[in-house]
C-alpha cells in the first residue's frame, strides 16, 4: 500500500487540510493518506490549551473524512504525548503499516523553508519522500533538498484564521466541513457562544444523523418536506420561546417511518416498550402510525428520550389533546410548511415574523382547516383529531 503521512495540529481540521489530502492523493496515486495530530507540536508550542482538547480535534478530524476510506487517522502522537518528532512518527508508521516503498511525507511550503533544521532532517529523506505543497507561494519555490513539488492552488485558509474568526463573531462556517462545524457548536469551542444550552439528547451532531437517516430512507419530495418542516418548526420555537433546535430535530425525524409499509409500521408500534396505544382507526389504517413509529426510530436508534421530542414526533399526524408546546408546533409545520399549498392569511399566522396570533389561535386554525380538507376528501376523523380542536376551543372561548 502506498502511503501519504499528514501531520498537524488540526485545530481546527479545515476545508484546506482536505483541498491538499485530496490534491495529493490524487496527483501521486497514494492508496492512503494517513492524518496525524499531533499532541503538542514543536511549531506550535505557543497555542494554549492546544494538548487539553486532544479528543475534540480527533473527533473533528473523524467527522471530517468520515466515509472515505482514502483517509486515515492515527493518533500516536497523542499517545506519546509532550512534543512530537516528525522523524519519530515517521519510523513508527513504517514499522507499523509497512508500506510499500517509502512512504510520501506532506509539508506546507510555509514549513519547507526551514525543513533542514528539522530534528535528523537528514534521517528523515532516507525515510520518506517529501512532497511539498503550496500554503503561502503562489509561485514554485526552490529547496536544497531533495522533494517533489505539487502544483496546487493556495486556499487561503487557516487553523488559526478559523479560530480568530469565531472568537469574533465573523464568517467561520464556510471554511470547515459541517460535521465539524457541528462539534465546534455544540461544545461550544474556540470561544463559540450559543444562545441555547447545549443537549447532547438534539445536539447538531445527533440532529445531522438523523437528517441522513431521513434523506437515505425518503423519497425527495418527502425528504424536502420533512426539511420544510423542521426549519419551520425552528423558526415557530424562537418565536415561542422553546429551542429551535429539539424543533428541528422533531421536525425532520417527523416522517421516518413515512415510507414503510403498514405491516412495518404496526410492528414497530406493537414492539415498542412504552406501549402507544392504538385506536381501531389506526389498526384498520396502520400507515397513520407512522409518527408513532417514527418516535420509536428515535429513540431506539439515536436515543432520544426527551418527552416533548418523542411526543411532537408521534401526534403530528392525529394531534392529542394532551400536547405540549413543541408538538404543537411540528403539528402545524407539518400542515403548513412552504411546500404546501394553503390559505395565505393561514401562513402569514405561522410565520415566524408574524406576531399576530399566539400558539393556540394559531393551532386552532390549522386543526379547522384540516379537518374541513378530511371531510371533503370523506376520509376519517380521527377522534384525538376532534379532541383537541374541543380543548383548543375551549381554551379560546
Amino acid at each position: 500500500m502506498k502511503l501519504g503521512i499528514l501531520g498537524g495540529s488540526f485545530n481546527p481540521v479545515h476545508l484546506g487540510h482536505l483541498f491538499l489530502a485530496d490534491k495529493v492523493q490524487s496527483a501521486l496515486n497514494l492508496d492512503r493518506i494517513i492524518f496525524v495530530p499531533a499532541y503538542c507540536s514543536p511549531f506550535k508550542l505557543n497555542i494554549e490549551g492546544m494538548d487539553s482538547n486532544t479528543g475534540d480535534r480527533v473527533d473533528m478530524l473523524s467527522c471530517a473524512i468520515s466515509g472515505d476510506m482514502r483517509f486515515a487517522i492515527d493518533n500516536c502522537e497523542i499517545k506519546r504525548e509532550g512534543v512530537s518528532y516528525t522523524v519519530d512518527t515517521i519510523e513508527d508508521i513504517i514499522s507499523r503499516y509497512l508500506p510499500d516503498g517509502k512512504p510520501v511525507f506532506i509539508i506546507g511550503d510555509d514549513l519547507a523553508v526551514d525543513f533542514l533544521k528539522w530534528r535528523d532532517s537528514e534521517r528523515i529523506l532516507l525515510l520518506a519522500d517529501i512532497a511539498v505543497v503550496r500554503r503561502m507561494n503562489t509561485a514554485p519555490v526552490s529547496y536544497p533538498f531533495s522533494h517533489i513539488q505539487l502544483d496546487n492552488e493556495v486556499m487561503d485558509i487557516s487553523s488559526q484564521k478559523v479560530r480568530q474568526k469565531i472568537k469574533e463573531g465573523s464568517d467561520w462556517r464556510s471554511l470547515v466541513p459541517s460535521g465539524v462545524r457541528a462539534i465546534i457548536e455544540d461544545r461550544q469551542l474556540y470561544g463559540y457562544t450559543a444562545q441555547w444550552e447545549y443537549n447532547k439528547e438534539y445536539s447538531k451532531v445527533i440532529i445531522q444523523r438523523v437528517e441522513a437517516m431521513a434523506r437515505d430512507t425518503l423519497n425527495t419530495d418527502r425528504f424536502l418536506h420533512s426539511r420544510s418542516t423542521a426549519l419551520l418548526a425552528a423558526d415557530m420555537c424562537r418565536r415561542f420561546g422553546l429551542n429551535p433546535s429539539a424543533g428541528y430535530l422533531a421536525g425532520i425525524a417527523h416522517d421516518l417511518a413515512k415510507q414503510l409499509d403498514g405491516k412495518q409500521v404496526l410492528k414497530i408500534v406493537k414492539s415498542d416498550k412504552d406501549k402507544h396505544s392504538i385506536s381501531d382507526l389506526e389498526n384498520e389504517k396502520p400507515n397513520l402510525l407512522h409518527g408513532k413509529a417514527a418516535a420509536v426510530l428515535l429513540r431506539e436508534h439515536f436515543s432520544i428520550h426527551n418527552k416533548d421530542i418523542l411526543e411532537a414526533v408521534a401526534f403530528h399526524t392525529m394531534g392529542s389533546a394532551y400536547m405540549g408546546p413543541l408538538a404543537k408546533v411540528v403539528y402545524i409545520a407539518d400542515k403548513t410548511e412552504n411546500s404546501r399549498n394553503i390559505d395565505p392569511v393561514l401562513r402569514r399566522m405561522c410565520s415566524a415574523a408574524s406576531n399576530e396570533a399566539d400558539l393556540d389561535n394559531i393551532l386552532y386554525a390549522v386543526l379547522e382547516k384540516t379537518i374541513v380538507k378530511l371531510k371533503a376528501k370523506e376520509l376519517d376523523l380521527s377522534m384525538d383529531t376532534l379532541l383537541l380542536l374541543e380543548k383548543i376551543k375551549e381554551k379560546k372561548n
